[in-house]
């Protein structure tokens, strides 16, 4: 059976994605690997066995398009409004906190943040099958 290891996205500034991955979803460096021209960056923390790699090429100055392909990275969340909170702190800006219901039940309480890079992450409340 296959085992999902990592999910790659391209970012422009690696210091600026580094410092937001860290505030946000507290992911380490588990690994760098720089080579000529680009680097790997693989993150994750003591929650998780999935990497985010972040892939930085020398050079780059414009942003990357996200196409009509890419959605968003979830992550499930002990205290939504906890974690609300801290990135308003940090001044990324999350969107408003949501309720998705289905047939009278609370399916999903959730809102979406923006990396550095236009990519949107979205914070689920424990709860359900968002464990």
């Amino acid at each position: 059976m296959a085992k999902i290891i990592h999910s790659m996205i391209r970012v422009v500034d690696l210091d600026a994605s580094l410092k937001f991955y860290k505030e946000a979803l507290d992911l380490d460096i588990a690994e760098r690997l720089d080579f000529e021209g680009f680097s790997l960056v693989y993150l994750r923390n003591e929650e998780n066995d999935m990497e985010l790699e972040l892939t930085w090429n020398e050079g780059t100055e414009e942003p990357y398009t996200h196409g009509t392909g890419y959605g968003h990275i979830a992550v499930a969340v002990d205290n939504l409004e906890a974690e609300y909170a801290k990135l308003a702190e940090c001044g990324y800006a999350p969107l408003e906190i949501k309720e998705f219901f289905r047939d009278g039940q609370l399916l999903a309480k959730f809102f979406f943040v923006q990396d550095p890079d236009g990519y949107k992450i979205e914070f689920l409340q424990r709860h359900g099958r968002y464990k």
